[in-house]
């Protein structure tokens, strides 16, 4: 029988190491987008002054109604 070579044994560790690395974050994303997801209600119900906030067109403060463009 033949021998395998040191780089043939360097190779199979090497692509080891690569698809455990992979796993590996493939697994941190999960965790993040679980997180995300239960973490994403708790971040809109912790901050009331958000919640009085409109979208849309807002009237012009005072000051700046009569300032004349600088440009």
């Amino acid at each position: 029988m033949a021998k395998q070579s040191r780089a043939t044994f360097q190779k199979r560790e090497k692509e080891r190491a690569r698809q455990q690395k992979q796993h590996d974050k493939a697994q941190r994303r999960l965790v993040a987008k679980e997180r995300r997801s239960t973490g994403a209600l708790h971040i809109e119900d912790d901050d009331p002054a958000s919640t009085s906030i409109l979208p849309g067109q807002h009237a012009v403060p005072t000051p700046w109604d009569n300032a004349t463009p600088t440009d």
